[in-house]
């Protein structure tokens, strides 16, 4: 159907295009304004489509993420040319390297040439791992709806530049409405492939399903194939909470994370596997628990829409959506049980496993912790006891939005979740900080009944500083808990530990609870359990606004999965 033509009676720009475009097919949009892309950020207004305003260009892409992994739906981002360009970098790279679907608008350099400040946003796009796309006059609407198309069917972020000089000339093509092409259809595995995978399931003992973000929207369908096993199941962090209990019929057994956050016999079982299923996870250095994660005698079986396995211990891969696997493999189990082609033992040790499986308690040894004591010898907070602590106090209906840093590790170990995507780690995938207040306002839109809980440390909190404004002014209500150490504690572990100096490492304890109060926030210094009594009362009267949780905590407890890098 076309919407509308630009002629001589009815002009609309190339800004205005592409606005329409993408504003059929994207709620949200996070932008910064700037001299390259001003008529884009006017054209969305014009059309009542406003942006969420953000206040450095880096935290345009990291809020278009983190909207995604909470919503599952592609947001926008946008900024000007050059340096509000390259502000987005680190954020880009995240997104590509944790292949997120997103747009990023931006200005480029003009038509008839580079100008001295302009930089080659194409080379540097590709750098990172994105996808760019530049328009023309005729072809903007035609670009921008491929852009939301490549985005959407290859994952990946895709930055769609115009000009500087044609922004706000006129469109000479035509604007389509109802022209998006259908969702690639779910790839199903080969029969010969279920065959391979079935038999290998039926001959393990002791099998181990490990689901990431690629299984979350077949949930239903892999906690199915699991519950027929009776097998132990564990997930990567932000997949965290797929296989939370929900019946009677759930005849798994949930160890929680896989890796480095896992509880001691939790780890303990998971590698004890024979057998480890793979669904929809990338095998990262954190999940392997740097290759001590599984037995080595263990097959690995991968299945993910990935072009070719992720790490070289990969036994076996298979490239396919999970939505079309896991119903293909339970269902060639139901057959084998239903017909007796398995061996009757098979059948017999699976029905053993489910019946104890049927009665495993999530309060089990497996997943218990050392939780530490109100205070570390140092006189600071010992971070595990807190996130005990704050785990309690906050509402089970969170989205846990978590910053980069040493304290990574205390609430993937400690904060229980609702659901898988209800921990969002924008920055892990490229190894940043910085990105936690970005982060959390993006899930704030993208989840709004949900309460967002900001996890971040003093140092990528200093570096995010400018967009807590951003945060308290979208999420309406929300938490921010500063792990602060008054240092980098990742490298106070990695390299002191070594013998390198440190006080180049070393941080002021910096007042974030005066800092954020004067935007507006209600805070406080958290220096004993005690403190914690005003946020119990914010809570529990439901009161609104965001409240910032200073805690000045010990930087000499170290997390069990930095004691594995170090080593």
């Amino acid at each position: 159907m076309v919407l509308s033509e630009s002629t001589d009676s009815q002009v609309i720009s190339v800004s205005d295009a592409i606005a329409r475009t993408l504003a059929q097919h994207i709620d949200a949009f996070f932008g910064l304004m700037g001299n390259g892309n001003a008529y884009f950020v006017d054209a969305l207004e014009r059309i009542n489509t406003p942006i969420f305003e953000v206040r450095h260009e880096v935290a345009t892409v990291a809020s278009a993420d983190a909207y995604h992994r909470v919503s599952g739906k592609i947001a926008a981002a946008t900024t000007t040319y050059g340096a509000g360009f390259t502000n987005t970098l680190t954020a880009l790279a995240e997104a590509a390297q944790a292949r997120i679907p997103l747009i990023l608008v931006v200005g480029d350099e003009p038509s008839s040439g580079r100008r001295p400040w302009d930089v080659n946003q194409e080379a540097l796009t590709t750098a990172v791992g994105a996808r760019y796309m530049g328009v023309n006059q005729h072809d903007a609407a035609a670009v921008a709806l491929r852009a939301f198309v490549t985005a959407r069917d290859e994952r990946v972020p895709v930055v769609l530049a115009i000009p500087y000089d044609i922004s706000a000339t006129p469109f000479e093509g035509v604007l389509t409405e109802d022209s998006l092409p259908p969702v690639r259809a779910v790839k199903r595995l080969d029969q010969e492939h279920i065959e391979h995978i079935v038999q290998a399931i039926l001959a393990s003992r002791n099998p181990l399903i490990l689901a990431g973000r690629g299984a979350k929207n077949a949930a239903t369908a892999v906690r199915s194939l699991a519950s027929f096993l009776g097998a132990k199941v564990a997930t990567t962090a932000p997949a965290r909470g797929l296989f939370n209990r929900r019946s009677t019929e759930d005849s798994f057994v949930d160890l929680g994370v896989c890796g480095g956050f896992a509880a001691t016999g939790a780890a303990e079982e998971i590698r004890g596997a024979d057998l480890v299923l793979v669904m929809g996870a990338g095998l990262n250095q954190f999940t392997r628990a740097f290759g001590e994660a599984f037995s080595p005698e263990a097959t690995i079986i991968q299945i993910d829409l990935a072009p070719e396995k992720t790490h070289q211990s990969v036994d076996n891969f298979y490239q396919c959506a999970i939505e079309g696997a896991a119903p293909q493999l339970l269902q060639a189990l139901l057959d084998q049980e239903a017909q007796k082609i398995a061996q009757p033992e098979t059948i017999a040790r699976i029905q053993a496993r489910r019946k104890q499986a049927s009665s495993y308690s999530e309060e089990s040894d497996l997943t218990r912790r050392e939780m530490g004591s109100e205070l570390a010898p140092d006189g600071r907070l010992d971070p595990r006891a807190l996130l005990g602590e704050l785990n309690r106090l906050i509402p089970k209906n969170r989205t846990v939005i978590v910053d980069g840093g040493h304290f990574i590790g205390w609430p993937n170990m400690f904060m229980d979740l609702p659901g898988a995507d209800h921990m969002v780690m924008v920055g892990t995938a490229y190894q940043s900080i910085g990105l936690g207040f970005p982060s959390a306002a993006g899930a704030a839109v993208g989840r709004p009944d949900s309460l967002p809980v900001l996890f971040c440390g003093d140092g990528g909190g200093l570096m995010g500083i400018a967009d807590a404004e951003t945060f308290m002014r979208i999420a309406g209500r929300g938490v921010v808990v500063v792990m602060n150490d008054a240092a980098y504690g990742a490298e106070v572990h990695q390299y002191v530990s070594k013998g390198l100096a440190e006080r180049p490492v070393l941080i002021p304890d910096i007042n974030f609870a005066g800092m954020l109060e004067a935007l507006g926030a209600q805070a406080t210094v958290v220096r004993r359990h005690q403190d914690l009594a005003a946020f119990e009362r914010w809570i529990t009267l439901e009161e609104d606004g965001v409240f910032v949780l200073d805690c000045r905590v010990s930087k000499d407890v170290i997390a069990p999965y930095m004691r594995e890098l170090i080593a």
